[in-house]
């Protein structure tokens, strides 16, 4: 069952940049920056009430992310749900007809 949006995330050209956009859009900095090595990204986090919002930039031209700038530009790249089983969801969503991009 989904119990919530965890975060959205927005994949960026800019990191830096971004952040001072966003820092100006909601009136207050990020709260977090993390590097995440195995996708070859930098993210940082917003808070705005109760949503975080994920600015993602690619720190590699082969990235997920570059690819999806490359393909589309700046934008929404994924809402992260919060659950309370991971298995059973994705089969829900299965059998609902979602196709599930990264499947092992």
């Amino acid at each position: 069952m989904i119990k919530k949006i965890e975060h959205i995330g927005i994949a960026v050209k800019d990191l830096s940049g971004r952040n001072e956009l966003f820092k100006k859009l909601f009136g207050d900095s990020h709260y977090k920056i993390e590097e995440v090595k195995s996708e070859g990204v930098r993210t940082s986090f917003f808070m705005l009430g109760e949503t975080k919002i994920e600015l993602v930039a690619s720190e590699s031209e082969d990235s997920a992310i570059a690819r999806f700038i490359n393909k589309k530009g700046e934008g929404i790249h994924h809402i992260a749900l919060d659950v309370d089983n991971i298995e059973a969801e994705i089969e829900r969503l299965k059998n609902e007809g979602f196709e599930m991009i990264n499947a092992a």
